[in-house]
C-alpha cells in the first residue's frame, strides 16, 4: 500500500455536528461559529487576541499591513526573513511594499539570530520568524535580538499549532502570530487561519482591514440590539475579503480537542524515526530540535546527499515524501539576495520531508526507514 506524506484525520461525526448546526441555523459565513473559535483558541493559546481569517496567507499579509499602519512604516523599509519557507512568507511582505532582506538559518531549519543580526540596517522594521516543521529553533534569541534593536516580530506559526516551548505556547512575546489550519496541516479545516495580535488597537483594525475595510461586520450588526439588523455602516478603510467563514471554523472547532493528543502522536512518529536513523548519522543528518521545544511536529525531515535520486527510489516503492521547502531566493522576484544563504540553499537542495500523519502505523515507519537505508547503503554504492 502507498504511504503518503499528508493524511489528514477528521473527527467526521464532530464536523458533521458543526456543519448541520450552521446550515439548520442559517448561518454559514463570518461570525456565530467564528467568534466561537476565536474566543476557544484565545484560551487554549493563552493569547490576548484572536481574529479569524480565510488563509494562513491572508493573517501574514494583513499583518504586515497593519502593523506597517501603525506604526508608520515607509515603502522599501526592510523585514529581515528566512528564505526557506512556503512563499506566502516573504510574499506578505513584498505585497505590503517593503523590502524582503533574506537571513541565514541554522540547524533547526529556523533564522539563525546571529545572521538575522548582521541584517540590521537603519531601514529594518521587523523580523518574519517562521518555526519551521512546529520547531521554535532559537526563537527566544530572536525575541531579545528584537527588543535590543526595537523590531517588531511577526511569527508565522503556520507549522505551530500546538507547539510548545517550555510548557507554554509562544507567541505572547510577538507583536503578531498566524496560524494556519489549512487542510494538511496539525487541526485541519479546508482552509483558514488566525491572527493574533498583541496590541488590541491592532486587532480592532485588521477586524475592518479584513472585511472589507467596514467598521462592523454582518454578524455584529444582526446581534447588535437584540438581533435587529442595522444596515448603517460606515467603511474606514480600503480593505479585502480576508474573513474566515463558519463552517470552516464549525470544522475547527470539532478538530481543537484532539489537537494535543493528535501531536503526542507525531511525536511518537518522530521518535520512531528519530531511533531508526540515529545509528546511521554518516549519511542521514537530522534537523535539530532544542530540548525546550515540545514540537507540533508538522514536519520530520532528513538532510541527505542525493535526495533526487532517493526521491525517485521511494516514489518507485510506493512511499511519496515531499520538499520542503525551495530556497526562495531561487525564485526571480528574490534572486537580488543570490548567494547571501549558504545554509538555507544546501538545506533546500537536500532536505526530504518524510510522511508524518495520524494514520502511519510503526510498520509503515520501519517501512520507510528501511527502504531509505536500502537506497543509501546498497542501491547507491
Amino acid at each position: 500500500m502507498a504511504i503518503q506524506l499528508f493524511v489528514p484525520t477528521f473527527d467526521v461525526d464532530a464536523c458533521l455536528a458543526q456543519v448541520r448546526e450552521c446550515l439548520e441555523k442559517g448561518w454559514t459565513g463570518m461570525g456565530y461559529k467564528t467568534v466561537e473559535f476565536e474566543e476557544a483558541w484565545k484560551k487554549y493559546t493563552g493569547l490576548p487576541h484572536a481574529y479569524y481569517v480565510n488563509s494562513n496567507t491572508a493573517g501574514l499579509n494583513l499583518a504586515v499591513e497593519v502593523l506597517k499602519m501603525q506604526n508608520g512604516w515607509a515603502d522599501d523599509d526592510e523585514i529581515i526573513t528566512t528564505p526557506l519557507t512556503f512563499v506566502s512568507t516573504n510574499h506578505a511582505i513584498v505585497l505590503g511594499k517593503m523590502k524582503a532582506v533574506f537571513a541565514d538559518v541554522d540547524d533547526s531549519l529556523c533564522l539563525d539570530p546571529a545572521e538575522v543580526e548582521k541584517k540590521i540596517t537603519e531601514r529594518s522594521r521587523a523580523v518574519m520568524y517562521v518555526g519551521f516543521g512546529g520547531n521554535t529553533g532559537r526563537y527566544e534569541d530572536i525575541v531579545e535580538l528584537c527588543k535590543k534593536h526595537g523590531l517588531k516580530l511577526i511569527l508565522d506559526a503556520a507549522h505551530m499549532a500546538g507547539t510548545r516551548l517550555n510548557g507554554e505556547i509562544p507567541g505572547k512575546e510577538a507583536d503578531a502570530v498566524v496560524y494556519s489550519f489549512q487542510a494538511v496541516k496539525n487541526l485541519p479545516t479546508g482552509d483558514s487561519g488566525i491572527i493574533c495580535f498583541r496590541d488590541a488597537e491592532c486587532d480592532t483594525i485588521v477586524r475592518k482591514l479584513a472585511w472589507l475595510g467596514i467598521n462592523k461586520d454582518t454578524y455584529a450588526r444582526t446581534i447588535s440590539d437584540g438581533g435587529t439588523y442595522k444596515w448603517k455602516y460606515d467603511v474606514e478603510y480600503v480593505g479585502y475579503k480576508d474573513n474566515g467563514n463558519a463552517i470552516m471554523a464549525g470544522i475547527a472547532l470539532a478538530q481543537l480537542p484532539h489537537l494535543d493528543k493528535d501531536n503526542a502522536y507525531r511525536r511518537t512518529l518522530a521518535q520512531w524515526y528519530t531511533e531508526g536513523f540515529s545509528p546511521y548519522a554518516d549519511r542521514i543528518r537530522l534537523v535539530e530540535t532544542p530540548a525546550s521545544c515540545e514540537s507540533a511536529r508538522h514536519l520530520f525531515q532528513i538532510i541527505v546527499e542525493d535526495r533526487d535520486g532517493l526521491m525517485m527510489y521511494l516514489n518507485a516503492n510506493e512511499i511519496y515524501p515531499g520538499v520542503h521547502y525551495v530556497d526562495n531566493i531561487e525564485y526571480r522576484m528574490y534572486r537580488y539576495a543570490e548567494g547571501t544563504c549558504p545554509k538555507a540553499r544546501y538545506a533546500s537542495d537536500h532536505i526530504i520531508s518524510l510522511p508524518m500523519h495520524l494514520r502511519l502505523s510503526y510498520g509503515d515507519v520501519r517501512r520507510v526507514i528501511q527502504t531509505i537505508l536500502e537506497y543509501l547503503y546498497k542501491v547507491k554504492q
